[in-house]
């Protein structure tokens, strides 16, 4: 993995408050020939996270900047990255750490989710000191489970662990009207589905005929949540890894 600190090699010191202090945000892309999906909602992400968490913007030309350099720094054109935002004590400005790694996508294989009894805190927010989703992931993968599905009070059904969920009745895909992370590749392809935002709960899901989950890595089917089992909607699948893949890329 290559790291690079505003744009420098990571040194002892610069490392101290992002290994000790979790108090900060992130966006993870997948870049592609120097390319993004939704760029625009990365940088705006990263702008009004740190306005809210900081008191002062992110200018999103300065991010591409960075990215570019540790792209360059690394010698690749396709990656994993990701962009951390911290402000250690004393400093006016935000420090910001690009990370490269190589790329990745989502598993084709249908998923299997265990539902859990937790939510995010401050869930719009794409955070750091994510222990509960950590700790109920691994449970989840211990009980034979791809991953967790949080939720409320009530089985009030909120965002996956590392994705957005959303349900297929036939009609309409339906995104869980709860507090959540928007996702940016559900922010993508929400508004060109036949979608409407939706309280569901563990109750209602044998009312859905389908289930699928979305992040930065794509898109995958879900087979199972805990002993409610879903078909894979071949032609539902199709139309949405069509959609996703008509996004534009955008030059980092």
């Amino acid at each position: 993995m290559h790291i690079e600190i505003d744009g420098r090699p990571v040194t002892d010191a610069s490392l101290r408050t992002p290994a000790f202090v979790n108090y900060g945000h992130y966006t993870a892309m997948q870049v592609r020939n120097g390319r993004v999906r939704g760029l625009g909602l990365h940088l705006d992400r990263l702008d009004s996270a740190t306005r809210e968490l900081f008191g002062s913007g992110l200018d999103g030309e300065h991010v591409r900047e960075l990215v570019r350099h540790a792209l360059d720094g690394a010698g690749v054109r396709d990656a994993a990255t990701r962009v951390y935002v911290h402000r250690p004590d004393g400093d006016e400005n935000a420090t910001v750490i690009v990370t490269v790694r190589p790329p990745a996508v989502m598993p084709e294989t249908p998923q299997s989710l265990m539902s859990v009894p937790y939510e995010r805190p401050v869930p719009h927010i794409k955070h750091l000191g994510g222990f509960g989703q950590i700790y109920y992931g691994k449970a989840a993968q211990r009980a034979g489970f791809d991953s967790a599905l949080l939720t409320g009070p009530g089985g009030v059904i909120t965002e996956g662990a590392a994705t957005n969920i959303a349900f297929w009745d036939g009609t309409s895909v339906a995104w869980p009207d709860a507090p959540a992370l928007l996702g940016t590749t559900m922010a993508l392809v929400e508004p060109l589905l036949p979608s409407v935002r939706r309280r569901v709960t563990l109750n209602d899901l044998p009312s859905y005929r389908a289930a699928f989950v979305t992040n930065s890595q794509g898109t995958a089917p879900v087979h199972r949540i805990d002993d409610t089992e879903f078909a894979v909607d071949a032609e539902l699948m199709k139309t949405v890894a069509g959609v996703y893949d008509a996004v534009p890329w955008d030059e980092i």
